[in-house]
């Protein structure tokens, strides 16, 4: 199955992802929560069941909400694939994202391949993510800091013959996960907002990655009918009190049990690659990361 990011082996233009997103733009809110919640429950199940490929493959994955949701229909459905987490450690912390997706996988039964970097390992995985991002203009600190996690866990797949990886971008978007969802006084107008931003922020980057490292990116959170469904969903759905992405919890739940609760940080911080960037920013002379990155 294509994403709907792409036309052939390429990316889709920017105007025409915005043209895109408003073309999902016709469909009235339903109100009967319930109800909702289970149709919303079919069309995430169909969205990774239907992406699955024939041969083996891997999910990037964190232990959040997103990615244990993917890995837990992949596992119910008798797939072929490995979980792969990366992160940075300096001294005893081991990277949150490494220690919660252990956990996950552990409960759940999942293979997990997990690589914890030395400073010198995630100084070569970050000047390999940005030279892929240079060709792209793409070497701002937070998209080296996302890319590198990208990069380090496809390098452990590619190792394997991997060639195909599930990603879950979307969800942020569609069931409002960032801190601007819940400052806006239109949680689904930020959303909308937010799904058109998305081909600069994160499908420019995660698409030029892909394509230099010979991936197969599959992103079941933007599948057609379940963005549309999810679009119709009430804001107040998707945000309650402090809680982001509730609805959204809320059908993981039958699936995942409590982790479909964890508290997710961005990817750069949970796997703290972002840290790494700090190190080797003040190792090299420089006050700012900014800084560092562009002399790379």
């Amino acid at each position: 199955m294509q994403e709907i990011w792409q036309k052939g082996h390429e990316l889709i233009g920017k105007n025409e992802w915005g043209k895109l997103v408003e073309s999902l733009k016709h469909k009235k809110l339903v109100h009967k929560k319930e109800d909702a919640k289970k149709i919303l429950r079919e069309r995430l199940v169909k969205a990774v069941r239907s992406r699955i490929p024939a041969e083996k493959f891997g999910v990037f994955f964190s232990g959040g909400v997103d990615s244990s949701f993917i890995a837990a229909i992949c596992k119910l459905v008798g797939a072929n694939f490995v979980c792969y987490t990366a992160g940075f450690q300096e001294g005893t912390k081991i990277p949150e994202d490494v220690v919660e997706a252990k956990k996950v996988a552990e409960k759940l039964g999942l293979k997990l391949q997990a690589k914890i970097y030395d400073l010198n390992e995630a100084e070569e995985v970050i000047k390999k993510t940005v030279n892929i991002l240079k060709t792209r203009d793409k070497t701002d600190v937070v998209s080296v800091g996302v890319g590198a996690v990208v990069v380090a866990a496809a390098e452990m797949g590619l190792t394997q013959g991997l060639k195909t990886f599930f990603s879950g971008l979307g969800s942020e978007e569609i069931f409002a996960g960032y801190e601007r969802h819940d400052q806006a006084k239109d949680v689904n107008a930020e959303c909308w907002s937010g799904l058109k931003y998305m081909w600069e922020r994160d499908l420019l980057r995660d698409f030029t990655i892909a394509k230099e490292l010979n991936l197969d990116v599959k992103t079941p959170f933007l599948d057609k009918d379940l963005v549309e469904y999810a679009m119709m969903l009430p804001g107040s759905w998707k945000i309650v009190k402090d809680e982001k992405k509730v609805i959204l919890r809320e059908a993981a739940e039958e699936f995942l049990g409590q982790f479909a609760w964890r508290k997710k940080k961005a990817a750069q911080y949970g796997s703290c690659f972002d840290k790494a960037i700090s190190k080797l920013a003040k190792k090299n002379g420089f006050q700012f990361k900014k800084e560092y990155l562009e002399s790379l």
